[in-house]
């Protein structure tokens, strides 16, 4: 047995909106023959009388205005629908957590993020940084959408897609003696005031590993936590040092002239996603974001030591 369809639905609704059968056909993209075939059917199929003809329009009758008011009803509830939907492509009240190291969120995402959320703006992000292993225990354990590391290690349940990768600088001081060099050596460092990583850092180990395998003795004169620190005590002048690049390009031309080493020490930037969280569009969005805009970083590291 025929059935009422949503497409009887859809033009009664057009007709009562419109009272003309031509309106209403261009509303739907069809014909008129078939706005009023299809109209006819509706009728026959409810057995109900919908319309009366009054001075060439269609005017609803009771049975048909009590008819509209129920598909008023489930129209109102399509447009929420259609408006839900919407909404969730746009990623409105959409949230995304982001764990990273703190190097990252001081000089890398700030501005990375701000496009993104130009483009998407009721996006919400959370941006929480920490140290490793304890950033890998929390991405291995599912905590957050997504994590952004130096290592090349994929931490356990979790998948690793690497984003950047660039060599470690020398910073001076704006005035330095070595800054007439264009690429340092690491007998340059020799006897000079140098700044280093805390003891536990894994970059600071290699360069100490580096700098003593050829017998190279730089006075250490102050150790701190973050690159970025490092980078601040080189502008006050305190002394020189070896860094990653993107906490350099953060502090070039403020004080901070950067130089190449002459020795590659590679530092990676990885996005690390935990494979047992629910899968997300907005994860998608933001991780193809970062992908697309981690170009400019290569081109402007690529100018500064040039």
């Amino acid at each position: 047995m025929a059935a009422i369809t949503l497409r009887h639905i859809e033009i009664f609704h057009a007709v009562v909106t419109t009272s003309n059968l031509t309106e209403a056909a261009a509303m739907l993209h069809t014909s008129q023959p078939t706005v009023s075939r299809e109209l006819a059917r509706l009728e026959k199929l409810s057995g109900l009388k919908l319309f009366d003809r009054v001075r060439g329009r269609l005017q609803p009758t009771v049975q048909g205005l009590k008819l509209f008011e129920e598909v008023q009803r489930s129209w109102y509830g399509l447009d929420r629908i259609i408006s839900a939907a919407e909404g969730l492509r746009q990623f409105r009240q959409g949230e995304l957590s982001v764990a990273c190291l703190p190097v990252f969120a001081q000089s890398l995402l700030p501005l990375l993020c701000q496009p993104f959320l130009q483009r998407f703006p009721d996006v919400s992000l959370n941006i929480i940084s920490q140290e490793s292993p304890l950033l890998e225990e929390w991405l291995s354990a599912q905590r957050y959408d997504l994590g952004l590391t130096e290592t090349s290690q994929v931490p356990a349940g979790t998948e690793r897609t690497e984003l950047f990768t660039g060599n470690e600088v020398c910073v001076l001081p704006e005035g330095h003696i070595l800054a007439q060099k264009t690429c340092l050596t690491p007998q340059d460092f020799e006897g000079h005031s140098y700044i280093s990583l805390s003891r536990t850092d894994s970059y600071r180990q290699l360069l100490d590993d580096l700098f003593s395998g050829h017998n190279v003795k730089r006075r250490m004169v102050m150790e701190t936590h973050s690159a970025a620190s490092v980078c601040a005590m080189v502008r006050a002048g305190v002394g020189i040092s070896v860094v990653n690049p993107l906490t350099a390009l953060d502090y070039a031309g403020s004080g901070v002239v950067i130089r190449r080493f002459s020795i590659n020490v590679p530092f990676t930037v990885s996005l690390v996603r935990p494979r047992h969280r629910p899968s997300s569009a907005l994860v998608e969005a933001f991780s193809d974001h970062l992908r697309q805009q981690i170009g400019p970083f290569h081109q402007r590291l690529s100018a500064m030591l040039d």
